[in-house]
């Protein structure tokens, strides 16, 4: 089977290497020169606007996925036109434009912060004041991991915070004092077959996941139920096929929706060691039309990222339990280039082991 993905990243990356023992073969398409992928499949090296390119991308494929949500909409529309792509490019157009979103989660009755679209300096400024502060300004497309976001403490924020991202469509919304982050991965097959992994815990600093714990910690039947409704009826909404990974604020015995991703997610990257079957595996059956494999976690497990440069590979190693995982990218701050998977039979264990690592990285 030949598999091919718009996108030449890690996640790009994780899905060829668990592709592989699946006997599945991939093919990237990313204009990036040396995109990390490129190390295990193989890659073109193409503009997503260039349209011979994606034809020759298309050309014997099995099926088509993406690795990345901020690919034009247009390229996936073009490749789905000759070859089988999932999740649909509907999904996806939807997931880039966070109004679009929002709505959507309105219309499934999924609980969401207060938020007020923004086009001119005006309205945003009248917005803060109804909304009131602190509120969080983000431009509606191209933002991730905090880029295209700015923080409205008070009055004086305003004209800093257009300054910095306005000119192009905004959304502003209230800050929610949340108790914390939470997100939710599931996989929809074909045949419209959902597996669930479990709500994880994530910490973010700067913008950027650091840490996931799975599962969370201390969540109840009633919260666990409410995040899989939450996230099925998206996927059945979009009918979508693959990978879904949905962002929650848990706020007063509540899941408020932050944003969802059309993708393999970084918080499900604990699933490669600590679950049944992995976020990566799942997908790549999903878009296949093969059976969903079991998404069970197999005792508790964290994730943590190294952002900017690597720690010293035989320090993590040493440790029981601890997994480790090179993109082959090279260091830059800010930028995602590894991660370790920390796995136990139980909570104190894990925490031990964390602590360990946190240290390390220190």
């Amino acid at each position: 089977m030949i598999v091919g993905a718009l996108g030449g990243g890690q996640l790009g990356r994780m899905l060829a290497l668990a592709g592989a023992p699946l006997g599945i073969v991939m093919r990237f398409l990313d204009p990036t020169e040396g995109a990390c992928c490129s190390q295990i499949a193989d890659l073109i090296v193409a503009d997503y606007d260039d349209t011979a390119a994606l034809d020759r991308f298309a050309a014997g494929l099995d099926v088509a996925t993406f690795e990345f949500e901020n690919v034009p909409v247009e390229a996936v529309r073009r490749v789905a036109s000759r070859v089988p792509t999932f999740p649909p490019a509907d999904g996806l157009a939807v997931a880039q434009d966070r109004l679009s979103e929002k709505h959507l989660f309105e219309r499934l009755d999924i609980p969401v912060p207060k938020f007020v679209a923004i086009e001119t300096p005006n309205e945003l400024a009248d917005a803060a004041e109804r909304l009131g502060y602190p509120g969080v300004l983000k431009t509606r497309r191209m933002g991730y991991d905090g880029k295209g976001q700015h923080v409205l403490r008070g009055g004086a924020d305003v004209a800093a915070a257009w300054k910095a991202i306005g000119g192009v469509p905004l959304i502003l919304e209230q800050f929610v004092d949340f108790t914390r982050e939470l997100s939710l991965v599931a996989a929809r097959g074909r045949d419209g077959d959902i597996v669930y992994y479990p709500l994880v815990e994530n910490h973010h600093s700067g913008g950027i996941l650091r840490t996931t714990l799975a599962p969370a910690p201390g969540i109840s039947d009633a919260l666990e139920a409410l995040g899989r409704r939450h996230v099925g009826a998206i996927l059945e909404e979009l009918n979508y096929v693959g990978v879904l990974a949905v962002e929650f604020f848990e706020h007063a015995g509540r899941l408020l929706a932050n944003e969802m991703a059309p993708r393999v997610h970084n918080s499900g990257h604990w699933t490669i060691e600590g679950a049944q079957t992995s976020q990566f595996e799942n997908h790549l059956r999903a878009i296949l039309g093969w059976p969903l494999g079991d998404p069970s976690p197999r005792g508790h497990a964290a994730m943590v990222n190294f952002i900017g440069d690597m720690p010293a590979k035989a320090d993590i190693l040493r440790i029981s339990g601890a997994h480790f995982h090179d993109y082959g990218k090279p260091p830059r701050p800010g930028r995602k280039v590894g991660h370790a998977t920390v796995v136990a039979e139980d909570a104190e264990s894990l925490s031990n082991r964390l602590e360990i690592v946190t240290r390390l990285m220190s």
